[in-house]
């Protein structure tokens, strides 16, 4: 008998701890607090993993058309592939479009000084783009990573405080009735954390891979740089 009582109770207790059971028996303000922090974790995976695709695609594209760029050697073999590429979202084609077009369009102009410097400030626009492109989501995942722990401590307080309104009430202070009110609160506390740390984590490990991402695109940059000022060198 003793043991089946004591199994009974502990199906209760694992039933009311529930993450179901504890969502139903909150209030309303603890409702939302608990649906903000689960939309918030959703949204978050959500970038974390578009981010991820997005990151691996553009760097294999940048990949496959650096590789393709240097095999070609003269001017006449760059016009052809800038006529190939126009148009293309890849991030270094976008940075060889940039630059191409910012050649083309110096013709005959006697100013190499001013045509050089033109041309830096385009390449360095081009990088830029890409860069803040790429690095969209981040601001969102730092939100999320930084807001989530205070809406979950919200939710906390809020939780402890119905509960000691409900002693209050019925001045009945038995684990029994204030305990489902206490992991109510402390729920909102684990969500929140549930939401901020993976955003947290991402949000570094994304930024450091954007870094290195900006450092080859600024290399790549420099090579196109150096092949274009030459071939409007010889141009005149």
């Amino acid at each position: 008998m003793p043991s089946l009582e004591m199994s009974g109770n502990a199906d209760l207790a694992s039933s009311v701890l529930s993450p179901v059971t504890l969502f139903l028996h909150a209030d309303m303000v603890g409702r939302l607090v608990m649906i903000l922090l689960l939309c918030a974790s959703i949204g978050s995976w959500a970038l974390i993993f578009g981010q991820f695709f997005r990151s691996s695609a553009a760097n294999r594209a940048s990949r496959n058309f650096e590789k393709a760029y240097s095999k070609a050697e003269s001017m006449g073999e760059l016009e052809r592939f800038y006529d190939r590429y126009f148009g293309s979202n890849d991030p270094s084609a976008r940075i060889f479009l940039a630059g191409m077009q910012t050649a083309k369009s110096a013709g005959k102009v006697i100013d190499h000084e001013g045509e050089r410097d033109r041309l830096s400030l385009s390449l360095e626009d081009a990088v830029a783009a890409a860069v803040e492109d790429m690095s969209s989501p981040l601001s969102s995942l730092a939100t999320i990573g930084s807001v989530s722990p205070f809406v979950g401590l919200f939710g906390t307080v809020w939780g402890i405080m119905h509960s000691f309104s409900q002693i209050a009430a019925g001045g009945n202070t038995a684990m029994a009735i204030v305990g489902p009110g206490i992991a109510e609160a402390l729920f909102s506390t684990a969500l929140g954390l549930f939401a901020a740390i993976p955003a947290s984590i991402a949000y570094n490990r994304m930024s450091h891979t954007i870094g290195r991402f900006e450092s080859r695109l600024t290399r790549f940059s420099d090579r196109i740089y150096i092949t274009l000022s030459r071939a409007m060198d010889a141009r005149h």
